[in-house]
């Protein structure tokens, strides 16, 4: 199976407060950037939103190595807490995590910078 790599990050300025996230999608040689934010928002909900726009963009079945420097959100997949919760923003990511293998990483963000 094919493999890819997603990194997520997602922030607010207050909580809550405008924020923001940012995914970066590695395939091979080909990278995609994307990115949004809202005006009014949590940090959790910026976290978990940077994971869920990375996995939409997926085209076809494959291994998924996702990183994310949250705990929040790595505690979510590796703890199975994602499995309990229902409906709002965390529909989208029940089923998106039905359509590939995710492994979850934590990591630095100051590792990606270094990559790029």
């Amino acid at each position: 199976m094919e493999e890819v790599i997603i990194y997520t990050d997602g922030a607010c300025s207050g909580n809550p407060g405008p924020g923001g996230w940012g995914t970066i999608l590695m395939y091979k040689d080909n990278k995609k950037e994307i990115s949004g934010g809202l005006k009014n928002t949590t940090n959790n909900v910026m976290e978990l939103t940077a994971v869920i726009e990375g996995l939409k963009l997926l085209k076809f079945p494959c291994n998924v190595h996702l990183y994310s420097d949250s705990a929040y959100v790595v505690n979510a997949f590796n703890q199975n807490w994602i499995k309990n919760w229902v409906k709002n923003i965390t529909n989208h990511l029940h089923i998106l995590l039905f359509r590939y293998k995710i492994s979850m990483v934590k990591f630095n963000r100051k590792h990606l910078i270094k990559k790029r």
